[in-house]
């Protein structure tokens, strides 16, 4: 059976760290243009250098998203953007767009390129289309059945890779393809801008359609009928196997450090569990299912994975994410054989307190927290502002890029 690739989340060279340590086979990252995530921290050419070069030693791939709709005005800047990317040799390039891709063709024709779900892609003449272009993989639009994946497979050439979102928040609009942000706040969600208007809360009503009902469901905040809940198909990996997707992606390049660790570990375990034996997978599924929810996320959905969506596939019922663990912060030093760690704070703890620490093999450590010190040296019983430096001594030993989180 083919082993899949885990593609992973990285917003910055941090989060990138974690993603290779917690199982991703390739990750993806966005540059400082050109990125649907405008919002993310992404990477300067250095960081980018270095996250690659950090990646490769490690045999990890790494993906650059340039898949912006982009206007006549983008196209120079593009040119010198591609240019840069040549020599910087990623693993392959994410392009939405047909005269970005000519340019990166032309630009830097030894780097692959891949068709971003941007471009809509629904159905085999397309991914034929992209194919007779040069290009190594294109992801699946999120509106595709597996079924009709298992199709598009079937029709088009072995050598020609299918990506696709297992994991991550959903958007209503097709493909992502959504005009909310822009005609409401002047943000381009298509030049990576986007204000998440479908996360507000909205009144629906259609008076000329009597009898036809849209189910809104509302909670002590409201309603928010356009907030689509997450996609989670961890628990359905022979599906996913069977459908002979290429590459599993994981969407969330706009979180923390504890969200890519939880998820890909996961799914790292849930792959290769199923890989060694579809009985181990099964006697597993409690732990995958409890892990999942350890980070923060909306209700879990399986999306457009088995059909139409219904009321218990595609949730519009609420705009809270369900909260899981606290995310403290990642081991970025050690000494004393671990038992003395820096990390840059990033939620409130105590000294005392017992913390979990996070390991990429699925264990979960329970550590006390002995004590806690900033930067000057200086004694602390607490550490309550974000995104400070702190150097903490433990009761046990942990490794670098470790995650800490509440318990």
């Amino acid at each position: 059976m083919k082993r899949p690739e885990l593609l992973c989340p990285a917003g910055s060279p941090e989060v990138l760290k974690i993603a290779v340590r917690y199982g991703a086979d390739a990750v993806y990252i966005g540059g400082d243009a050109f990125s649907l995530r405008a919002g993310a921290k992404n990477f300067t050419r250095d960081e980018m250098a270095s996250s690659i070069r950090f990646a490769h030693e490690r045999g990890v791939k790494v993906h650059v998203t340039a898949n912006i709709l982009a206007h006549d005005y983008d196209l120079e800047e593009a040119e010198a953007y591609f240019e840069q990317l040549g020599e910087l040799s990623p693993d392959a390039l994410i392009i939405a767009d047909p005269g970005m891709y000519t340019i990166a063709k032309r630009v830097c024709p030894h780097i692959e390129r891949h068709i971003s779900t941007q471009a809509n892609n629904t159905n085999s003449a397309t991914f034929l289309f992209w194919h007779e272009q040069g290009a190594k993989r294109v992801v699946c639009a999120r509106e595709l059945s597996l079924a009709e994946i298992r199709e598009i497979r079937g029709k088009i050439p072995e050598q020609l890779e299918m990506e696709a979102f297992v994991h991550g928040a959903m958007c209503i609009s097709y493909s992502g393809r959504c005009l909310l942000s822009k005609f409401m706040t002047g943000r381009d969600a298509n030049r990576g801008a986007c204000t998440h208007p479908c996360r507000w809360k909205y009144a629906l009503m259609e008076e000329t359609r009597p009898g036809q009902y849209f189910p809104v469901f509302e909670n002590e905040r409201g309603s928010y009928i356009f907030n689509s809940g997450d996609l989670c198909m961890v628990e359905h990996i022979p599906e996913l196997m069977d459908a002979g997707i290429d590459s599993w992606k994981i969407e969330g390049r706009m979180k923390t450090a504890l969200y890519v660790a939880t998820v890909a570990r996961t799914y790292r375990r849930a792959i290769d569990d199923y890989l060694e034996s579809p009985e181990k997978y099964r006697e597993n599924l409690d732990w995958y299912h409890s892990e999942i929810r350890k980070c923060t996320y909306r209700p879990y959905t399986t999306g457009f994975y088995f059909g139409k969506p219904d009321e218990t596939a595609q949730i519009y019922s609420e705009s809270t994410y369900n909260r899981g663990q606290t995310y403290l912060g990642y081991v970025s030093e050690v000494w004393d054989e671990g038992r003395r760690i820096r990390i840059t704070q990033k939620n409130k703890f105590l000294s005392g307190d017992t913390i979990e620490v996070m390991k990429p093999s699925g264990e979960n450590l329970a550590v006390k927290v002995l004590k806690i010190e900033d930067e000057e040296g200086n004694v602390m019983d607490s550490a309550p502002h974000a995104s400070q430096t702190l150097y903490l001594t433990l009761d046990k030993s942990v490794e670098l890029f470790d995650v800490l989180a509440t318990a």
